[in-house]
């Protein structure tokens, strides 16, 4: 028993099940990442190379081309400490809501999860190229401030896609765990 006096014992050992949640969603978050990196690259080394600040495009790009390896790293390093903490090996303190599966039984669990991928897929394959093109007009509008270039909509349609690919890997994510695990299980 917690503090709050629910019984927390069956949630600790959801919580070790192996393997971790997570990897599918952070390998999808790392390759939007990187695919929009290389998208908005050439336009950050216009902006900050000739406009804004006069830096060497060479330094731009190698800005972030290490931000591409930093994130790597730290993806790699968070998804290997959750999936040795499902080992046992290690604790991991993922701070989640855990409602939907105290609730729903695994069958309807699995139709909601397919539902959210299908549904958010389908946005962010129809959101894509505007969430990238807002991006790309926001870049000159962060770099030298000019509010009055600054579109709602277009930042509304890319708000639009990161929440419909996020919810689209997430939902991928438990499938293919929960298919996982159901596999080793049986």
């Amino acid at each position: 028993m917690s503090r709050s006096g629910v019984d927390t014992s069956r949630h600790v050992e959801e919580d070790r099940q192996f393997p971790a949640y997570g990897p599918i969603e952070a390998v999808l978050g790392y390759l939007l990442f990187y695919v929009i990196v290389g998208r908005v690259t050439p336009a950050v080394v216009t902006v900050f190379s000739e406009t804004v600040l006069d830096l060497s495009p060479s330094v731009i790009r190698l800005g972030l081309a290490a931000a591409l390896w930093f994130v790597l790293a730290v993806t790699v390093i968070d998804q290997a400490r959750r999936q040795l903490a499902a080992l046992g090996f290690l604790t991991y303190e993922d701070l989640q809501l855990r409602v939907w599966s105290r609730v729903s039984p695994w069958s309807l669990r699995t139709a909601g999860y397919l539902l959210a991928f299908v549904a958010g897929a389908a946005v962010a394959a129809a959101t894509f190229e505007a969430a990238v093109e807002a991006l790309l007009s926001l870049i000159p509008v962060v770099a030298t401030i000019d509010a009055g270039a600054f579109d709602v909509l277009a930042f509304f349609l890319m708000v639009v896609f990161f929440l419909a690919y996020s919810i689209a890997a997430h939902a991928l994510d438990r499938l293919v765990i929960d298919g996982i695990r159901a596999l080793t299980a049986g």
